[in-house]
């Protein structure tokens, strides 16, 4: 429950912070998450993830 009301906040905090950085800052920030999530290197990372929560899911079931 305290993982369920802590996201709550935090989304709640982003969008607040968010509404007042406006919207070229928001364009800003796309760019640069856009930039970063487009490396081979960030790529891998993202794939492994992917595997591991994948076994975990699929231990958790067994």
């Amino acid at each position: 429950m305290a993982f369920k009301t802590g996201l709550v906040v935090g989304l709640g905090v982003g969008y607040v912070l968010g509404a007042k950085a406006g919207r070229e800052r928001y364009e800003q920030i796309m760019a640069t998450f856009n930039d970063m999530t487009g490396r081979p290197e960030v790529q891998d990372l993202l794939a492994k993830g992917k595997g591991l929560m994948d076994q975990a899911n699929n231990a958790a079931r067994s």
